[in-house]
């Protein structure tokens, strides 16, 4: 009798330590993970297919949809999301004015993905010719930097140029009513001005021979990422992953994209290969995010750093910020520790 009572004892006991471990995982996962994403082919939408970013979390990844970097500072500011991957320029926009956000990765460097598309029947075949003329681009956005670089560049003069911000799909609207004469901006969109007579008259990547670096980032709440630090770092594991996925097999996973995406594979593979993949050990390395100790896991001489500064500089030229919002050292808000964890280190 005393033995079974015991061994019902211990068995309660055994499932009351269960279910009280089962709780506490629980509360350490937030009922879902929300994601920012712009819908276009990138190499992380392998993760949405397979759902391995659900997997790994242990809860619901739910992805939201934005149209320009403007729209993911408010989702931010909101509270709406958790992580993004959107540009560069409104990143560093976003912390001049205090967002509480950390850079966490550079996934991306932005080659040929982002193009200056020139409506040659009206005579725009080259950068030189949007002088006089309308040119649409998404406002706050890489592309937007691209633009204001380029000008400034090539010295064009700005006051012949009417600048029309616009978002994507308006922009590609604007095109086939004839409203603007070039627009700059990223495929698949630019792939439909080029169909609807454009052809391409300058693409990012040629920016980067006048200093110029233009990339795209892994960006986090940071009371997000101090609460769940474990689920940034499986978000940054699981983007390796499938960056080696497409590595391993581009057409299978490009044609996948492509299928998930609704879009032709062809367009697919145009915005992928006009990216430059940066890998998690290319980027804590000195010439992305670094790996020193800096209040933000990052030193003040990484490349990223720099770039941010230079960006935040160019913005204040521009009126996107305030000269007086633009922090010393862009250092604190980029985090490499997380991606340091994610490979082991």
């Amino acid at each position: 009798m005393h033995r079974r009572l015991f061994a019902r004892l211990i068995a309660l006991s055994s499932i009351t330590l269960t279910l009280a471990s089962a709780s506490l995982h629980a509360q350490d996962l937030p009922p879902e993970v929300r994601f920012a994403w712009a819908g276009g082919p990138r190499v992380w939408v392998l993760g949405k297919i397979d759902q391995s970013f659900d997997k790994a979390f242990g809860t619901k990844v739910r992805w939201i949809p934005f149209a320009t970097g403007a729209d993911v500072l408010s989702l931010f500011a909101a509270k709406e999301i958790d992580i993004a991957r959107f540009g560069s320029s409104p990143a560093v926009a976003g912390i001049a004015r205090k967002l509480p956000i950390e850079i966490i990765g550079v996934p991306e460097v932005i080659a040929t993905s982002e193009r200056l598309i020139g409506r040659t029947g009206k005579g725009v075949a080259s950068l030189k010719d949007i002088e006089g003329k309308a040119v649409g681009y998404p406002a706050n956005s890489t592309a937007h930097y691209a633009l204001e670089a380029a000008i400034k560049a090539h010295k064009l003069d700005k006051s012949k140029i009417k600048l029309v911000p616009l978002k994507p799909a308006e922009l590609v609207a604007a095109w086939k009513r004839g409203d603007i004469d070039a627009g700059y901006v990223w495929g698949p969109f630019s792939q439909q001005l080029e169909a609807d007579g454009g052809k391409e008259i300058f693409a990012t990547k040629q920016l980067q021979k006048d200093g110029y670096l233009v990339y795209n980032n892994f960006v986090v709440r940071t009371e997000f990422a101090q609460k769940y630090p474990e689920i940034v770092v499986k978000f940054l594991r699981t983007y390796q992953e499938k960056l080696d996925q497409y590595q391993k097999d581009p057409e299978g996973s490009t044609a996948a994209i492509a299928k998930h995406l609704d879009i032709p594979v062809e367009t697919a593979r145009s915005v992928l290969n006009g990216l430059e993949q940066v890998s998690l050990t290319q980027q804590v390395s000195p010439a992305f995010l670094g790996n020193g100790s800096g209040s933000g896991g990052t030193t003040p001489t990484a490349g990223i750093t720099r770039a941010a500064k230079d960006t935040a500089n160019f913005l204040v030229e521009i009126g996107e910020v305030r000269k007086a919002d633009v922090p010393e050292s862009y250092a604190p808000s980029i985090n490499s520790s997380y991606a340091l964890r994610a490979l082991g280190k």
